[in-house]
């Protein structure tokens, strides 16, 4: 358990950045400013949000589990993130920064209509709800098991705060707050490093006897087996996918590049962030073996019940006081990026006002966008509490998520931007033809989560060209 000077400093984090981030409320004053800090965010800050944003309590806990459990071949979808990013900045940041768009979504209202941008929008609610209400989930039980204190009032009391700093502060309190949290945790991902090389005998020499000894440096995984989860295949095609789909369409991301203050701070920003993810990921790898490392020389009283946990119970354990609570804020740190501004923006944006509900005042469109943002934070925090139920790893139940129906959409962005022959009905056929396949490959096959996005995409562009082919539509 930790100690009373642990908590102290876990209190204090989190009292301080939620003032931080409130204090960020007095520049709201449209919802311009609320959903887009008034597009004044430099590449470098693009760059940190974007890492931050990212790098969840997932990949806190889950990449150093990744190692322990396994080895470090989830670099080769590591890899598939850096050449993703670069397509990004060519693909879609030149249109977005072509005309006046709050959401990425507007794109594809203007080019195919509504139907298209309900479905697409649609889709970014559901997932995101889902994917970020595990992420909630994982980081209330990093608490949980550091404290002992019940994973379902941990998650009220972190889903509560981040409920709070969002409302008031808007895109404004998530970017900036980003920024600080990227170097909160990066420095207790150091500090978790330097402790481990420190306590195992013989030092780093022993990490690199016992991982190569266990394969846990294996990086390449030539295998085309499509169940195998991380192999050269499904890490370069399907990370490209994936990150074409969460950083080029998806606008928890996208909004962090529509803040920028041009098209080329946002192509920066972006393009530099794959390369220090990168970087981040082999560090968090290299921590999952450390731990496999000191815990042969140091066997576990009790098995752990899930390999997620291996590094909470490290912190918890080994850690002094103080140095244990600065590391618990750090994972808090990795989770507090909510999207709950992007889906009250998203909301506000592709269904309210394309139907004609929104307010046309300020002031009350500003008080709509807040109960919107605070509706959201409600249904992730229920999410957070129903998974509890999981037996899986977090880190892929997120992936997973998130992977199932980005492809559909990533495909009607490729075709809004690059196949201009393609009209509003068959890209929404397309679409649909994409969910039904990828439903299918869910339910019927073991294909690995890593190809999801790649397929659906693949079959969206397919089947919508080749309608588009059969049965022109008038421009």
């Amino acid at each position: 358990m930790l100690a009373p000077l642990d908590y102290a400093v876990i209190a204090a984090y989190l009292a301080a950045i939620t003032a931080f981030g409130s204090w960020f409320g007095r520049f709201q004053h449209t919802t311009r400013d609320y959903f887009l800090s008034g597009r004044s965010v430099p590449w470098w800050a693009v760059c940190c949000t974007v890492v931050a944003t990212e790098t969840s309590t997932l990949t806190f806990i889950g990449i150093p589990a990744t190692a322990y459990g396994s080895d470090m071949t989830f670099l080769q979808l590591a890899a598939g993130y850096v050449i993703g990013r670069m397509l990004v900045s060519t693909l879609f940041i030149p249109a977005y920064f072509r005309g006046d768009l709050v959401t990425s979504y507007e794109l594809l209202q203007r080019r195919y209509g509504r139907e298209v941008t309900t479905l697409s929008a649609g889709l970014f609610l559901v997932t995101r709800s889902l994917a970020d209400g595990i992420r909630l989930f994982a980081t209330s039980l990093v608490i949980s098991v550091v404290t002992g204190v019940p994973t379902a009032w941990t998650t009220l009391v972190v889903g509560g705060l981040m409920i709070v700093y969002t409302v008031r502060g808007g895109a404004s309190a998530v970017i900036w707050t980003d920024v600080v949290q990227m170097f909160v945790y990066a420095a207790g991902a150091g500090i978790v490093a330097w402790t481990l090389l420190d306590r195992i005998p013989g030092g780093w020499d022993e990490v690199v006897r016992a991982g190569s000894a266990a394969g846990k440096f294996t990086v390449l995984n030539l295998s085309m087996d499509p169940t195998a989860v991380y192999t050269i295949f499904s890490g370069l095609f399907g990370g490209v996918a994936l990150t074409l789909a969460t950083h080029g369409t998806d606008q928890f991301l996208v909004q962090r590049l529509l803040a920028a203050t041009s098209a080329r701070a946002a192509a920066t920003g972006l393009v530099l962030s794959g390369f220090v993810v990168f970087v981040q990921f082999i560090l968090f790898l290299l921590i999952g073996v450390m731990l496999f490392t000191f815990h042969q020389h140091v066997p576990l009283e009790t098995p752990l019940a899930r390999t997620d946990q291996v590094l909470p119970h490290f912190v918890v354990t080994y850690l002094p006081s103080g140095v244990a609570g600065f590391i618990v804020a750090a994972i808090v740190a990795a989770a507090l990026s909510p999207s709950l501004n992007a889906m009250a923006a998203t909301t506000i944006n592709d269904f309210y006002k394309p139907r004609g509900r929104a307010p046309h005042d300020e002031a009350a469109l500003m008080a709509l966008s807040r109960r919107i943002t605070i509706a959201w934070g409600v249904v992730q925090v229920a999410i957070a509490l129903g998974a509890q139920l999981m037996d899986r790893s977090v880190l892929d139940a997120g992936l997973a998520v998130l992977s199932f129906a980005s492809g559909s959409v990533l495909g009607a962005f490729l075709l809004a931007t690059r196949v201009p022959s393609v009209g509003p009905r068959a890209a929404w056929l397309g679409m649909m033809t994409g969910l039904v396949a990828m439903t299918a490959v869910w339910g019927l096959t073991s294909t690995a989560f890593t190809w999801y996005v790649f397929i659906g995409a693949v079959t969206t562009v397919a089947v919508a060209w080749s309608l588009a082919r059969l049965r022109p539509e008038p421009a």
